[in-house]
């Protein structure tokens, strides 16, 4: 098991189970499946051809990231898993110390913008897209695909413009993701991974990351996030997921708290395509390589988990108080 150390203020009561309760495991993983494939339902019986159906996924994919919540939810409740301390094991409350809790999630916050960002220049050096900094003509086809037929295009504010204001937004936007993304966090971050923490911190990691990842498969067999609708497009959002779920729950463990995870996936969400306001007009942009959860923004993640291993923060895991 991974040696984890003590927070020096961190009083002799703890939070931490002392072996994986896998019944309640089961039972939280089996309704967060069930859940997310009853509210995408619809989605399965719809006509993908009919122009309804991306409003309908838009409803729908924001109910869907609620079900690990509530799934997590009857778990502590009903289950009574863990029978006390509930607000402490999922992270919720108290923020102690509330300085570190509070400057880790605005760390998250932007730091998972930046990432972003850096993303787009990582698939450019690796020639997995084209970019066009100076004019910005593939974001300007996609505002002009986006209008009326015969409407003048040079109504359009210059697309300079309009990125711009898309980037002051995007920290707002991620503020706001970070209201939904609270309904998978409590689930993943929040309880799921505390309850596998008996197996070691990088299994546990491991293995949360890895079912976040399936349990997206009800969207992404229907070519969501990859364009692909079979296995495949479940593989890459797993590998995803892991990736992420280790830097998501490193940011869990580090401060003893849910909300720094929280904001982070929101801000992964606000961020999620930003390569499409630089990509060339004509150019091809492969998700599963250019975007931030592809093979770039992997590779970015990556080094990030790579220096907080080499500078051993994933050993340094306090109990809230």
């Amino acid at each position: 098991m991974t040696h984890q150390t003590t927070d020096p203020n961190a009083p002799a009561q703890t939070t931490r189970l002392q072996r994986v309760p896998w019944l309640a495991v089961a039972l939280f993983v089996g309704l967060a499946y069930g859940l997310a494939w009853l509210v995408t339902m619809p989605l399965w019986q719809a006509d993908p051809a009919a122009a309804s159906t991306p409003l309908l996924a838009g409803l729908l994919a924001p109910v869907m990231m609620l079900t690990p919540g509530i799934a997590a939810l009857v778990v502590v409740f009903l289950a009574r898993t863990p029978r006390t301390a509930r607000a402490r094991f999922l992270g919720l409350w108290p923020l102690r110390p509330a300085k570190r809790v509070v400057w880790m999630t605005v760390a998250a916050l932007f730091g998972t913008l930046a990432i972003g960002f850096v993303t787009v220049g990582v698939a450019a050096l690796a020639g997995w897209v084209t970019l066009d900094l100076v004019n910005f003509s593939g974001f300007a086809a996609l505002n002009e695909a986006a209008l009326p037929d015969g409407m003048d295009p040079g109504i359009l504010p210059p697309p300079a413009l309009l990125i711009a204001i898309q980037l002051a937004m995007l920290p707002l936007g991620a503020v706001l993701n970070s209201l939904l993304a609270l309904g998978e966090e409590l689930g993943w971050r929040g309880w799921l991974l505390p309850a596998l923490r008996p197996l070691g911190t990088w299994p546990a990691l491991a293995l949360s990351g890895a079912i976040w990842g399936v349990w997206h498969a009800p969207l992404t067999l229907l070519g969501h996030n990859y364009g692909l609708f079979d296995w495949r497009g479940v593989a890459l959002m797993t590998v995803n997921c892991v990736l992420w779920g280790v830097l998501f729950g490193w940011l869990r463990l580090r401060t003893g708290s849910v909300w720094p995870a929280v904001f982070a996936h929101g801000a992964l969400n606000a961020v999620g395509n930003v390569t499409l306001l630089f990509v060339a007009a004509g150019g091809e942009l492969r998700p599963e390589l250019a975007s931030v959860v592809g093979a770039a923004g992997w590779i970015v993640v990556a080094v990030v988990i790579a220096v907080l291993a080499l500078t051993r923060q994933f050993a340094k895991q306090p109990e809230l108080s």
